[in-house]
Parts: C-alpha cells; structure tokens; sequence
C-alpha cells in the first residue's frame, strides 16, 4: 500500500510540477475539450452569439418591423385609395392610404376637375382630417360632397403639417356635372416688359364709403414660342402685413409668340377700405408686379356720423319738450290766453286827417254793415260809408272854373 501510495504521490507530483507541459499533451488538450463541453457558453464564437441574437430580436419585439420590410416601406412614395369609387351626396366614402411619413397630420378634400384649379375647386368645408400611424397608413370616412367645379373629380390627399407630400385617388360624384377640362395655357411665358400703373378714380361715391376701384395696366410679352391663349392671371390685394388676397381673373385674348400687348384688369378693394394697400399680379405660380396704391379716408360717413350725432338728439329734445307742452296741466293761477287771430284786417289809405274809404256797391256791402243794421253786441261800430253817405271831398277839390254854374 505504501508503494501504491509513493505512484500516486509521483504521479501527482509530477502533474503539479508539469503544469505547462501537461497543457500542451493529449491529455491536457482531452480535459479541455471535456472543460468546453461542460461550459459552451464561455467556449462558443462571438460571431454566433451575434447571430443567434439578432434572430431572436424580431420575435421578441413583434412591434418593431422588420430592417428589410421598414426600408422597402420607406421608399414607396405616398399613396391613396378610395373604396367605393362612386357614390352620391349625403354618403361616405372610406379613404385608405399608405407610405406617408409615420405621425403626420393629413387633410382629405373631395376636389372637381382633377384639382388643377388648386384647393379653389375642392369642397373645403366638408374636408376631414387625419393622422397616420406608426408604419405612415391610415384609414378614414369621408362625407361625399359636390365640389364648386364639374368632374372628373378626385380625393386630394395631403399633408398639413410638414414638408409638403399629396396624392389623389379618382373618384366619381353621382349626379354632379361633368366637363371636359380647361385647356392648358401654361406653354406661353409671360413677361412684365414696362412700369405698371393703376388707371382710374374715385367718385363721390366712394368718398362715402363705396368700395374703390382702379384698374391694374401692365405691358406684357410673351418669350415663349407658343402664343398664350386666354392667360389667366391672379391679382392679389394686401393691406399692411397681411398676405394678399388672391382672385383668379381671364384675359380674353392671345398674345402671340416674340410680341407684346398691353393688360387691363380691374382691381377693388371692400367698402370704406382706406390706408396703403399693395396691389399684386402673378401668373404661372411667379409674381409679376406688384404696386402701391394709396386709398383716401372716406371722409363722406364720418361726416355723416357726426350730422347724425348732432341731428337726431336735436330733433328727439324737441319732440319731448312738445310732449310735456302738451300733456303737462296749467299752473293755478295763471289763465290761458286766447289764440291770436290769423286775418287781420287791411289798414285803410288815410287823407288829410280823415279816414277815406273805398267806394262799395249796394252789391259789394258786408253782411250786417248796411243801413238800419245794428252792430252785434260785444262790438265796436265800424265807420262803414256807402255812396249816399259818402263825406264831401270838397276840401280836396280845386277852385271852380270859369263859366260854370
């Protein structure tokens, strides 16, 4: 046993002592292989705790998309669809769409002519809203309205918020009108070629308060190689920091190619506008021109309100004060004095200190003045002569004549 015991004790003596040669023999490279098997998790490659990683990942997080999926998503431009593709008024329709950026705020417009008129020819009032989710798609019921302009209609899909993205799905409007669509004049470049000017003037009645009116003259020329058939200009007008107020406005008319013709467009502002306003003229999304025009105070309504300031209390005082004359009772002890007579008579033509009067006739003499007729009672007798009782005049007579009898 002591000599079993002295093996043992030499063979472990020589492992410990051995230690770096016994890693590089059959053995040590046996134990390490049976160290591995027992801790694979320590002895396997980076590389393929990676991948096992990134497969798991998907599963555990099922909200996230896939890489491939999320970059395919992305690419895609923005689009809509409309299912059904025809109703009437009154109904609704369900607008689908999808590749629109993830969270941005949409507006939906059921718009006639294809919307090449701009929002002008959509149906602002019934529009709705909505917002996409997490993958950029949405879903949404949409009132069926009857756009300002005749079809081809479509739902103009676009974004209100952020950089600009839009997309239109066709759609028909039952019992809406149909039309063919304008004719595009966009080939003919125009041009300002001189100063524009603002033609016209104010009447009277604009100084109180009618609304002004001038028209906008400008020189254009037309350097494209097409003529430009019935162009449709838009003529803004803006009022300190505001932005203009645009109105689409037809010049009926061609300008031919390489030539020049003069414009006139009537511009005007609302009622009783006064102060600096700034006249502008675009065409082909680009602002032409734009001029100043200076608008006088309407100095006719406010000399109205102050007339009617001072006139209507004048007239209402007056009125009051006839109504207390006439229902406030007399005061005691005061007597109301009668009406002055309304015919007075004529004074009569006087001579030489005496009254002279006017010869009447029996037919011309008053009631109750004749002869043998007493005055009424209550009356002073009048001095009332005929031709019988006529006074001499002989003191206004000349000396007789020779001869006479």
């Amino acid at each position: 046993m002591n000599g079993e015991n002295g093996e043992s004790g030499e063979h472990a003596g020589n492992g410990r002592g051995g230690g770096a040669g016994a890693g590089r023999g059959p053995g040590a490279r046996t134990s390490g292989r049976r160290a591995c098997g027992r801790l694979g998790r320590r002895c396997r490659p980076p590389a393929l705790l990676a991948a096992l990683v990134l497969a798991v990942l998907p599963a555990l997080l099922p909200g996230l998309p896939a890489p491939a999926a999320h970059a395919a998503a992305a690419g895609d431009p923005p689009s809509a669809a409309v299912s059904p593709k025809e109703a009437g008024a009154g109904g609704d329709v369900t607008v689908t769409g999808r590749g629109w950026r993830p969270h941005t705020l949409l507006m939906l417009l059921i718009c006639g002519q294809n919307m090449i008129g701009g929002t002008n020819a959509c149906a602002n009032a019934d529009g709705r809203t909505v917002t996409t989710d997490d993958r950029g798609a949405f879903s949404k019921a949409l009132p069926v309205a009857e756009p300002p302009k005749p079809c081809p209609c479509v739902v103009h899909v676009a974004t209100a918020t952020g950089p600009a993205a839009a997309a239109d799905a066709a759609f028909k409007v039952a019992g809406h009108p149909v039309a063919p669509l304008p004719q595009d004049v966009s080939a003919g470049r125009l041009a300002v070629l001189a100063q524009p000017r603002l033609t016209g003037s104010s009447g009277l009645l604009t100084w109180f308060g009618a609304p002004p009116q001038r028209e906008l003259t400008v020189t254009v020329g037309n350097l494209g190689s097409v003529p430009a058939k019935d162009p449709v200009f838009q003529v803004g007008t803006s009022h300190g920091v505001f932005a203009p107020q645009w109105e689409d406005q037809q010049w009926r008319g061609t300008v031919p190619a390489g030539q020049k013709t003069e414009v006139r467009l009537p511009v005007e502002l609302a009622a009783g506008a006064h102060g600096d306003y700034l006249v502008s003229l675009k065409y082909g999304g680009k602002v032409l021109v734009e001029q100043p025009w200076e608008v006088g105070r309407p100095w006719g309504v406010t000399l109205f309100w102050l007339l009617l300031c001072l006139v209507v209390p004048t007239a209402v005082f007056r009125i009051g004060m006839a109504v207390v004359d006439r229902v406030r009772p007399p005061r005691p002890g005061t007597t109301v004095r009668p009406r002055r007579a309304t015919h007075r008579p004529h004074p009569r033509r006087t001579g030489t200190g005496r009254q002279q009067a006017r010869p009447r006739s029996r037919h011309q003499e008053r009631p109750g003045t004749g002869p043998g007729t007493a005055p009424p009672a209550g009356t002073a007798a009048l001095p009332w002569f005929t031709q019988d009782t006529a006074p001499s005049t002989t003191s206004t007579e000349g000396p007789p004549s020779k001869g006479s009898p």
